[in-house]
């Protein structure tokens, strides 16, 4: 089957990648080293420029335990960085879950809208897409920050995902929103524990099956922070510390054609996925037993 792609974006012919830029000042990752509008700008300029085909700009922190900014401090966070990276040509993101935002961020030369809510924390959302006709992600999400890992309990976390990603797709359709326009994300780190991320992971092949472009977001998150705790205390990787692990998923996803790579260390995925690309139209066209 052909790689899919929403309507507007880029198509390279290989997995996509889209750099953080978080103007916040509490991110897990970063601890608010973009905060500044200007320091955000400049921060997504150079991602660009490591690679990045997609600079995802979010004014809200969605790590566990995060307090929600109203919504004014939200837009006092974004507009300035939204506009100014779309003027300079970026493809920008807005990573909300408000339909304010998200509205007024289309308006200042946003792209895309990366609502980790899936349309569930805003019921104007949805209508909102529908009427602007851009591409919209629709994450797996439970609940906000504050309290969603008291959700993260599964019969069965892939099979309960996936269903509650069809009634997020079904809702998107229903609200008018086109098909083309629709991305999903399995919302790796949100109410899921770090074995329920790994089989998420195991099974990608069947968020791809859903049969819309998948966004996956595995970046710095605490899972692997766990996977790679140090040996004598016990303590989990800093995320800063993360980078190499996210590569690792970065090219496990892409060789299975995954759409888009949400990472924040953009340089080490961009070459990634150029290598996986590139590797797999050479395995595609030899003609040679594996075996050698």
């Amino acid at each position: 089957m052909p790689a899919l792609h929403p309507d507007g974006l880029p198509a390279p012919g290989r997995t996509l990648v889209m750099g953080v830029v978080n103007v916040t000042p509490d991110s897990f990752s970063d601890g608010g080293l973009s905060f500044a509008a200007d320091a955000a700008v400049a921060h997504g300029l150079a991602l660009l420029e490591q690679g990045a085909d997609i600079v995802d700009v979010g004014g809200e922190s969605t790590r566990p335990g995060a307090v929600r900014p109203p919504v004014e401090e939200e837009l006092r966070r974004v507009l300035p960085v939204v506009r100014e990276l779309a003027a300079a040509g970026a493809i920008v993101s807005v990573d909300t879950m408000r339909a304010e935002v998200a509205a007024r961020a289309l308006d200042a030369g946003a792209r895309l809208v990366n609502d980790v809510s899936g349309g569930l924390a805003d019921p104007a959302m949805l209508p909102l897409m529908a009427r602007a006709g851009t591409p919209y992600v629709v994450m797996h999400w439970r609940g906000h920050s504050a309290g969603m890992q008291a959700h993260a309990v599964y019969d069965d976390v892939v099979t309960d995902v996936l269903d509650e990603l069809r009634l997020r797709i079904d809702a998107a359709l229903e609200a008018g929103i086109a098909p083309g326009c629709l991305v999903v994300d399995p919302g790796l780190g949100f109410a899921k524990t770090p074995d329920h991320n790994w089989e998420l992971l195991g099974c990608l092949g069947d968020v791809m099956a859903l049969g819309h472009p998948v966004l996956v977001g595995a970046s710095r998150k605490s899972f692997l922070g766990s996977l790679l705790a140090d040996r004598a205390t016990g303590q989990p990787r800093p995320a800063r510390l993360r980078d190499a692990a996210t590569t690792a998923v970065s090219v496990l996803a892409a060789a299975q054609g995954i759409w888009c790579l949400r990472v924040h260390d953009v340089a080490s995925t961009a070459d990634a996925v150029r290598v996986t690309a590139r590797w797999g139209v050479e395995a595609a066209a030899s003609t040679r037993s594996p075996l050698g």
